[in-house]
């Protein structure tokens, strides 16, 4: 069994030959090709090079074209600011949609049009290319809340949820239509999987959440299925209120932060739900020794239960020592289920 058939044995609840591994990897994967960030984000072929490595050194399940989430954005008209080292940020104070009567001038971005977009498609064909079928191919796209927050503001669009409801529904419903042509194009370059990155929405609460960002997220989640994708839902932060929102999305894998209690998303989730995670990025897997990450693991995998893939609650740090990485890996393959 090789690792693209283990990661959608387990997605389908048959037998695996061990746990899968799948934890995120952007600047460590990076820094362990000798790639300054700035070009792994800009050049699809550096990104490529970086997940390869990181892959094949650590055994992992999957590559991904994750990097930053200012390519949708950036496609749009935003401002972001590069750096040599580091992700691009996009400027809060220059927001693309400050004055939010632009909107309705605002044409969906060609994801194939030769920019940041297109740059994560060609990242896909090349993965796709390279791992040959021996690995799950990841995609990636930002959800609904998210890229709201990238395009107007994250205080901004707080607000708007209480100043301008109408606003909101046709920002998400624009952001719906953008995310759907990316992650369509990304499927026809070979993406097995997409992640859907939708971190804000830990920050709204439960109520705004149902109302508001749910079903957007469904409607994105039903979406890639229907070009033949499968999804990898990733919500970072304190989620607990919203486990049972995130578990009726349908989504094939559900990643959990640290901030998340597993046993209380698999009870609130059901038992066929597929969790990833959810060991803290610096306070475990960093700062403590191999045999500590294989220990919080196993309790991460007991609360979870069968239906588990192991990673850590979000991105693994880029100063991580790698014998701690290994240590996931090496939990994984005395596993059997």
């Amino acid at each position: 069994m090789n690792s693209r058939e283990r990661v959608l044995a387990r997605i389908a609840g048959q037998p695996v030959d061990r746990l899968p591994v799948m934890p995120i990897t952007m600047m460590f994967a990076g820094d362990r090709a000798g790639i300054p960030y700035g070009e792994y984000c800009r050049d699809y072929r550096r990104l490529v090079e970086a997940q390869l490595r990181v892959a094949e050194d650590f055994d992992f399940d999957y590559v991904s074209a994750i990097s930053d989430p200012a390519r949708e954005a950036a496609d749009c008209g935003a401002r972001i600011q590069w750096f040599h080292n580091q992700p691009p940020a996009l400027i809060e104070e220059e927001a693309l949609l400050a004055d939010k009567t632009k909107l309705a001038h605002l044409r969906v971005p060609d994801p194939l049009g030769g920019g940041r977009m297109t740059d994560r498609v060609r990242a896909v064909a090349l993965l796709k290319e390279k791992t040959a079928g021996e690995k799950i191919v990841e995609g990636w796209v930002e959800g609904p809340i998210a890229q709201g927050a990238d395009l107007r503001g994250i205080n901004t669009i707080m607000l708007d949820f209480f100043d301008d409801e109408t606003f909101v529904r046709d920002l998400f419903e624009f952001i719906l239509e953008m995310e759907l042509r990316f992650a369509r194009a990304q499927i026809e370059a070979g993406a097995d999987l997409i992640g859907v990155g939708d971190a804000a929405a830990s920050l709204v609460g439960p109520d705004l959440y149902q109302r508001f960002v749910w079903p957007y997220e469904k409607r994105l989640v039903d979406g890639i299925h229907a070009a033949g994708g499968r999804v990898r839902l990733h919500i970072c932060g304190r989620t607990n209120a919203i486990l049972k929102g995130m578990g009726a999305l349908g989504c094939e894998i559900v990643d959990l932060d640290y901030f998340a209690d597993m046993a209380r998303a698999r009870q609130e989730m059901g038992p066929q739900q597929v969790l990833l995670g959810n060991l803290e990025p610096v306070g475990v897997v960093r700062n403590q020794n191999p045999e500590a990450i294989r220990a919080a693991l196993a309790a991460c995998h007991q609360a979870a239960g069968e239906r588990y893939i192991a990673g850590a609650g979000c991105e693994i740090v880029r100063d991580t020592p790698p014998e701690n990485v290994r240590a996931i890996s090496d939990y994984a393959r005395t596993c059997r289920a």
